[in-house]
C-alpha cells in the first residue's frame, strides 16, 4: 500500500521549485525574520531586567583575599634546639612552635631563686638586729643612769670639802681632787648620754629597713623576687609559641640557627577570619555604604560556591596613593586615569571555616546598593 507524503513549501509552489536561486532567497528571508525577532526579544528582556533588577549592585573582579598575618618572632635570643612544626602545618593559639636551648635561662633562674634566698634571710636578720639594738638602747641608759649617780656623789663630795676648805680642815690637794672627780663624772654622763644615742641612731636605721612591711614585702625582697620572674620570664621564652589559631607559612628557621630578638622566624595565617579588598572604580563608589551585604566567589572554587560578607568600610585613599611610589600627577602630560578605591569586606566565619580561603586569591564582589537613593 502506498502512503501519500506532504509536500514541502518550495515543491508546493511550482515558480520556486522551478526557481532554485528564488528558493534559497525565500530560506534567507525567513532566517533573517527569526533572527530579528530573537534580537527584538532579546533586547526587551535585557531592557526588562535593567529596569528591574539594574543599578542595584556593583561589582568586581579586581578583589583579593586577605587576612591580618601575626610574624612569629623570638622574645630572646638563643640557639635552635628543635623545630616543632612544618610548612603548612595548622596550629592554635599557645601551642609550641619553636625550642630554643634554655640551659643558660635555667641557671640564671637558679641564681636568681638563690639570691632570692640570701634577701629574705638578710631581712630576717634585719628584724632581729631590732632585738639586740633595743637591747643595747636599754644598757646605755642603764649606764647614763650610773653616771649621772656618780656624778651627783661627786658633787655633794665637792660641796662638803668646799664648805671645810674655809676652816682648813680639808687640804687643797683633797679640795682638788674632789674637783677633778666631780669634772670626770660630768664627762662620764656625757659620754653616756652619747653612746645612748649612736645605740638609739643605730637602732632607728634598722628599724628603717623593716619598718610598715613584713620579710615577704620587703623592698630588698621584692626587688630579688622581681629578677627572679624576669628570669623566669626568659626562661619560658626559649618555648616560642603560636600567637594565634592559623597555619604556618613562610618558614625559615632550622635547629642550630641563633635566633635574634625580633627577627621573623615564621608566619601564622589565620584560616578563618579572612576578608576582602575589592578594588572598585571610583565611579562605582557613590552609593557604597559600610554594612551592606556582599556576595563573592573565588576562582579557587568557582561559580557554585557564594561567600557572604558585609562592607566594612572604604581605606582612607585609593590604591595609588598608597603605593610605594605615589602617582605625581602635576605635570604638563597628565592624561586623566580612573582610580580605584579599596573596600574592605568582612567575610563569614561558618563559610571560611567550610571553604578555607588563602591569602592572595582572586575574588568577583558584588555589593547590593540596592538601599542607598
Amino acid at each position: 500500500m502506498l502512503t501519500k507524503t506532504p509536500m514541502s513549501d518550495t515543491a508546493a509552489d511550482p515558480a520556486v521549485a522551478a526557481n532554485p536561486a528564488a528558493a534559497a532567497r525565500a530560506r534567507r528571508t525567513r532566517l533573517l525574520a527569526w533572527l530579528a525577532i530573537v534580537v527584538v526579544v532579546g533586547g526587551l528582556a535585557y531592557s526588562g531586567y535593567v529596569l528591574l533588577f539594574g543599578g542595584r549592585t556593583v561589582s568586581t573582579d579586581n578583589a583579593y583575599v586577605g587576612a591580618d598575618v601575626s610574624p612569629v618572632s623570638p622574645l630572646t635570643s638563643g640557639p635552635v634546639a628543635k623545630v616543632l612544626v612544618k610548612e603548612t602545618a595548622i596550629v592554635k593559639a599557645g601551642q609550641p612552635l619553636v625550642l630554643l636551648d634554655d640551659s643558660d635561662a635555667k641557671i640564671l633562674v637558679a641564681q636568681m631563686q638563690a639570691a632570692l634566698g640570701q634577701a629574705e634571710r638578710k631581712v630576717r636578720a634585719y628584724e632581729a638586729n631590732d632585738a639586740a639594738l633595743a637591747g643595747q638602747v636599754s644598757a646605755r641608759d642603764a649606764d647614763i643612769a650610773k653616771a649621772r649617780a656618780d656624778l651627783d656623789r661627786a658633787r655633794t663630795d665637792l660641796s662638803r670639802r668646799e664648805a671645810l676648805s674655809s676652816s682648813g680642815a680639808v687640804s687643797a690637794d683633797e679640795l682638788t681632787n674632789a674637783k677633778n672627780r666631780y669634772a670626770e663624772a660630768q664627762a662620764e654622763v656625757a659620754q653616756a648620754n652619747a653612746a645612748r644615742r649612736a645605740a638609739q641612731g643605730t637602732r632607728e636605721a634598722n628599724r628603717v629597713l623593716i619598718e610598715g612591711v613584713d620579710v615577704a614585702n620587703n623592698p630588698e625582697v621584692a626587688a630579688a623576687r622581681a629578677r627572679l620572674a624576669a628570669a623566669q620570664l626568659a626562661l619560658d621564652r626559649t618555648i616560642i609559641r603560636a600567637p594565634i589559631d592559623g597555619q604556618v607559612s613562610k618558614k625559615q628557621v632550622e635547629p642550630g640557627q641563633q635566633a635574634q630578638v625580633g627577627t621573623p622566624i615564621m608566619s601564622i595565617v589565620p584560616t578563618t577570619d579572612a576578608f576582602v579588598d575589592a578594588n572598585f572604580k571610583e565611579v562605582q563608589l557613590e552609593k557604597v555604604r559600610a554594612g551592606q551585604p556582599v556576595i563573592l566567589t573565588s576562582d579557587l572554587y568557582g561559580s557554585g560556591v557564594k561567600f557572604h560578607g558585609r562592607v566594612r568600610g572604604l581605606t582612607g585613599g585609593t590604591g595609588s596613593a598608597f603605593s610605594l611610589i605615589p602617582a605625581q600627577n602635576a605635570s604638563g602630560n597628565w592624561i586623566k586615569v580612573v582610580q580605584r578605591v579599596p573596600v574592605r569586606i568582612d567575610l563569614d566565619p561558618k563559610e571560611l571555616a567550610e571553604h578555607p580561603l588563602r591569602v592572595g586569591l582572586s575574588m568577583k564582589a558584588h555589593v547590593d546598593i540596592s538601599g542607598v537613593r
